[in-house]
């Protein structure tokens, strides 16, 4: 299952760079595209107000 973004998200870009298939874009929150999603949890090890978890 593809991790999500909560509301919490501060839009700093920080998972961006760290999602190794381009899963993620920028938005109010940020979204994940769960389709494209591997699971792989890098993004949720360096959001800095824990705003994104598994789904």
């Amino acid at each position: 299952m593809a991790h999500v973004i909560s509301n919490d998200c501060v839009g700093c870009g920080s998972c961006i760079s760290e999602c190794p298939v381009d899963a993620i874009t920028e938005g109010t929150p940020y979204v994940i595209d769960a389709a494209t999603c591997t699971d792989c949890g890098s993004c949720a090890l360096v959001c800095p107000v824990s705003a994104i978890s598994a789904g």
